[in-house]
């Protein structure tokens, strides 16, 4: 049974949270939150995507820190869930590292690459299990994806494109370009980790976009070459933003085109993942479970097995960071900018 505790009580230290509950393998210790209202369960906070966030904290019999420090320090916890804004990861999760704790950190990693690199030496040195929730990787219909491209089962990936766009969810950290990042990093970052995690980390990226809400990037569509493919392809493009009209609320989806079929994914359809082969079209059948539920149930199997995590390694978080910033010069240059990891 391992122990956790949850830094963080909004919408995805519930959603978190929710996932914890639906597990036998788990339980629940500690939660920590600078607010009294979201710690008591007063005030809850909501999810942009069916299925987040969907309990709260009220009924929880657990232990309540106003201070994350003293959650982190407290011997009854294995483990500690870092929900907190992004800037204050590398605070918190060195905390957590250092204090010997299995620690799972909510993307992006950190702020900037240089502090992710800062995490990533941390976490090698560390006795405690280190993890980030990229949850693309685990979502149905995008593993499927990329079990898809790895196997080869319909030919090479002709061209791949992503989007996920959103209206703007509003308080005041995503409101602060200086703090979130924009669109860019807290949003398209999904988008841009998956693109590294099926074609490999990209040698260049060309990207254009705009700030509207925040001073950072809050639509950025990006084409990412990978030039040491003798073919030449596949053409890879991603579209993150969170400039559209107040009630356009979230999607996500993506239209991968291989050699012998095209998979569309769209999170609006009832089924989202229709597969288009020989004349027909097929409606794909997936887990009903959400990527967080998934990528949790991989990180406590990695603990409870004493496994290192490899489908997303502190490393690749980092890296992922390095590519939105690339992506991030490129729109302020209208230039195509190297990736250096």
């Amino acid at each position: 049974m391992v122990r956790v505790g949850v830094v963080g009580l909004g919408m995805m230290g519930l959603t978190h949270i929710d996932a914890y509950k639906r597990r036998d393998d788990v339980r629940i210790v500690a939660i920590a939150d600078k607010d009294p209202k979201r710690l008591s369960g007063e005030v809850r906070a909501t999810g942009n995507v069916d299925g987040q966030a969907q309990q709260g904290v009220e009924a929880l019999d657990c232990k309540r820190y106003e201070d994350a420090g003293d959650l982190i320090n407290d011997a009854d916890v294995d483990m500690v869930d870092i929900c907190l804004p992004t800037h204050m990861h590398l605070r918190f999760g060195q905390m957590s590292l250092e204090a010997g704790k299995h620690t799972m950190l909510e993307k992006p990693l950190a702020r900037t690459s240089e502090d992710a690199d800062k995490l990533v030496a941390i976490a090698d040195a560390a006795a405690g299990k280190a993890f980030v929730g990229m949850c693309m990787r685990f979502w149905p219909g995008w593993s499927w994806l990329k079990e898809a491209i790895d196997n080869d089962t319909y030919g090479p990936v002709r061209s791949a494109s992503f989007r996920r766009v959103a209206q703007h969810p509003g308080g005041p950290f995503y409101e602060n370009g200086e703090l979130s990042g924009g669109a860019l990093l807290d949003l398209h970052i999904h988008d841009t980790d998956f693109v590294q995690f099926c074609f490999g980390i990209p040698k260049a990226v060309t990207s254009a976009g705009y700030s509207k809400v925040t001073s950072a990037i809050d639509h950025v569509v990006t084409r990412y070459h990978n030039d040491d493919n003798p073919a030449g392809g596949p053409v890879v493009m991603a579209e993150g933003s969170w400039c559209f009209s107040k009630g356009f609320g979230f999607t996500m989806s993506y239209c991968v085109n291989f050699e012998n079929a095209t998979a569309v994914f769209d999170l609006a359809q009832q089924k989202p993942l229709t597969l288009h082969k020989d004349g027909k079209s097929e409606q794909v059948e997936l887990d009903s479970l959400m990527g967080y539920d998934l990528e949790i149930a991989y990180f406590l199997d990695c603990i409870t097995n004493d496994r290192a995590p490899k489908t997303v390694t502190m490393r690749d978080a980092a890296n992922t960071i390095k590519i939105c910033e690339a992506e991030g010069k490129s729109v302020e240059t209208g230039e195509r900018v190297a990736v250096q990891v």
